[in-house]
Formats: structure tokens, C-alpha cells, sequence
């Protein structure tokens, strides 16, 4: 693979992060019940690449299996209602490096829907990540954040199993999957827009089409584009970039700061997720070379 290549795939995810880690921040400043702010996303999201689609349509010979397209587009939009629902509850690094653990997650998921034996480095990882979650709950026990916390753990198992079905997809194209995931979300948040009908404005709308088109939207693009230039392994260490940004720009807006308990079970978190891509990442250098 060519340098210029792999530049290239790396500057996109890491726009893709840039991007998503946006999302912390327009979740709190929008004042919308979180199933609404995450209907409203989607359904933008979900007509954004439908035209997408329409322009760049897949090959017809490309088929999706039913089952990991139908599995993966609920558990994604079980994901983003958890995850929008988690930043209005805890702080937004709460909510953020607690669905970090996803990658983890997906090896233990992988094991048992795929048949993928995690190996060790997955292993340890799942054990650091479980330590990561005692010291957010230590802090949080007895507190409101707790529920937010839980959601927001709850959500990267979602996450994770979300990545098995889009593998399983590998022949198919994962890109619909996506778009059926915000169709559900859409769909679902409906009874919640009649009961607690949104508060339009200017700046509401403006938040809600950015999150939609380009938190989203964009995003997506980019990630497809990039994960085809580097390896999973790469893009997995170039995405961490999200979770240590997403807090700062809320910190910077809103002044909203994780407790010392947070950003301990985080930094465990994220040396998990580290650790075990730069052991992966060896491995496959090591192949390539053997190879």
C-alpha cells in the first residue's frame, strides 16, 4: 500500500473523529429531550445518504445478508439513543470513553457470533476495561450520573456488537446498514417528537442539520473512504483522537469537567483500547514481513 494512500486514509478518520467528537457538545447545548435530538439527527443523516446513494449507487451484484443487516441497524440505533440519552444524564467524557470500549467489546461479541477467538492482548484488554468501569461507578455510585453511566456502558456493548454484524457484512454493503440503523432511530423517536415537541430556532435547526449532515453524514463518508487505505488496527489508534476531544470542547463551551474518578476509569479505558491495537498492529507487521 502506498504511503501517499495510507497518508490519505489517516487524515480522513481523523477528520471522521474530529467530527464525531463534536457531537458531546451540540447533545448539550440543544435543548431537546435526547430521543428527539436523536429522531431529528438521524432522519437527517438517513435522507443525507439516501442522495448519497441515489448518487453513488453500490453495484447490483452486491447483496446484504438479512440477518447482520437487520442486527447491526438495531443495535446502532440502540447505540445512538443510549449515547444521546447518556450526555444529558452524566458529563459528556463519561458518555464518551465509557462507549470507548466498544473495539473490546466487538473481540468478546466476535468470539461468540463469528467464532473469533479474541486473542490474549483482547483479553487483557477486556480486563483493564472492566477495571476502567469500577472507577467510573466507584465515583458515580449514589448519584444521578450512575443511570447516565450505565446507558452510556451499555451503549459500547451496543457499539461493539454493531462492528461483529458490519464484518459479517463484508461482502455486502455496510452503508445500508447505516442508513436502515437511522431510518429505526427516526422511527422510533417519533411518539417522543408528539409528546415533547422541539423547540425550533434558528440555532436548534442549524445544530440538528450540522449533527445530521456532517457529525453524521460526513463522517461516514470519510471513514468508508479512509478504512480502505489503512488497516483497522490504524484507524482504531487514529480515531482515539474522538474521545479526548469530545470532553474538551464541552469543557471549553460549557465549563462541564469529569470528576477525577471519570478521567481515571477513562485513561484505563483508552490505555486498553491503545495497548491492544499497537500488539495487533505489531502482529500484522511482523506477518507482512514474515509473508
Amino acid at each position: 500500500m502506498k504511503k501517499e494512500q495510507q497518508l490519505d486514509g489517516q487524515g480522513a478518520i481523523l477528520a471522521t473523529a474530529f467530527f464525531c467528537s463534536t457531537s458531546g457538545l451540540f447533545i448539550k447545548l440543544l435543548n431537546w429531550n435526547p430521543i428527539v435530538i436523536a429522531g431529528g439527527r438521524s432522519l437527517i443523516a438517513a435522507l443525507f445518504l439516501i442522495i448519497v446513494r441515489l448518487i453513488s449507487p453500490p453495484p447490483k451484484s452486491v447483496k446484504n445478508p438479512p440477518f447482520p443487516l437487520w442486527a447491526g441497524a438495531i443495535v446502532y440505533a440502540a447505540t445512538m439513543l443510549l449515547f444521546v440519552t447518556a450526555n444529558k444524564i452524566t458529563t459528556s467524557a463519561n458518555a464518551i470513553l465509557l462507549q470507548y470500549g466498544a473495539p473490546v467489546w466487538a473481540a468478546l461479541l466476535g468470539w461468540i457470533l463469528v467464532k473469533e477467538r479474541p486473542r490474549w492482548e483482547q483479553w487483557g484488554a477486556l480486563v483493564l476495561v472492566m477495571g476502567g468501569l469500577l472507577l467510573f461507578f466507584r465515583d458515580d455510585l449514589g448519584s444521578g450520573a450512575l443511570f447516565g453511566d450505565t446507558l452510556a456502558a451499555i451503549s459500547g456493548i451496543c457499539f461493539g456488537a454493531h462492528t461483529v454484524f458490519l464484518r459479517m457484512m463484508k461482502d455486502g454493503n455496510p452503508r445500508d446498514c447505516l442508513l436502515l440503523s437511522h431510518m429505526i432511530t427516526a422511527v422510533v423517536s417519533i411518539p417522543f417528537m408528539i409528546l415533547y415537541p422541539p423547540a425550533l430556532s434558528a440555532s436548534s435547526v442549524l445544530s440538528i442539520t450540522y449533527m445530521g449532515t456532517i457529525q453524521i453524514g460526513i463522517a461516514a463518508i470519510l471513514f468508508s473512504y479512509g478504512i480502505k487505505r489503512i488497516s483497522a488496527v490504524q484507524a482504531m489508534l487514529t480515531a482515539t483522537a474522538e474521545p479526548i476531544l469530545n470532553p474538551v470542547w464541552v469543557l471549553l463551551i460549557t465549563g462541564e469537567k469529569p470528576s477525577l474518578g471519570a478521567l481515571s476509569g477513562g485513561a484505563v479505558i483508552l490505555l486498553a483500547v491503545i495497548s491492544s491495537a499497537l500488539v495487533g498492529l505489531r502482529r500484522e507487521a511482523g506477518t507482512a514481513q514474515n509473508g
